[in-house]
């Protein structure tokens, strides 16, 4: 399967004096989806629940440029099939990066 979307970067910037926020760019990325699976996390309350968290154990083979192999500590989410999801692990492989993303992305976006 193909994959195209795009993949947020955070760059720390300080706001105020001690004050440091999160600022989001944006880059599109193409490659193949090598991993399709899903998974329910239900968490641990007390009364116990029955809605369970959806998180993707998906990975993504993407054609990496040299900013993305510069920043790739600064990776933090993927957007696919219209949602936000969180990069949980990035292994490098040139001239590829190999992306896993896990539950939903809830941060800043672009």
């Amino acid at each position: 399967m193909r994959f195209s979307g795009t993949v947020g970067f955070a760059t720390s910037v300080q706001t105020s004096p001690g004050v440091w926020q999160d600022t989001i760019t944006e880059r599109s990325y193409f490659g193949d989806v090598i991993r399709n699976a899903r998974r329910l996390e239900t968490p641990p309350l007390v009364p116990p629940t029955e809605n369970s968290n959806v998180s993707l154990e998906n990975s993504f083979s993407i054609v990496a440029d040299a900013e993305a192999f510069e920043n790739y500590l600064s990776m933090r989410y993927v957007k696919w099939q219209g949602h936000y999801w969180r990069i949980s692990n990035v292994e490098v492989r040139r001239p590829r990066l190999i992306l896993t993303i896990g539950g939903m992305w809830d941060g800043n976006t672009a």
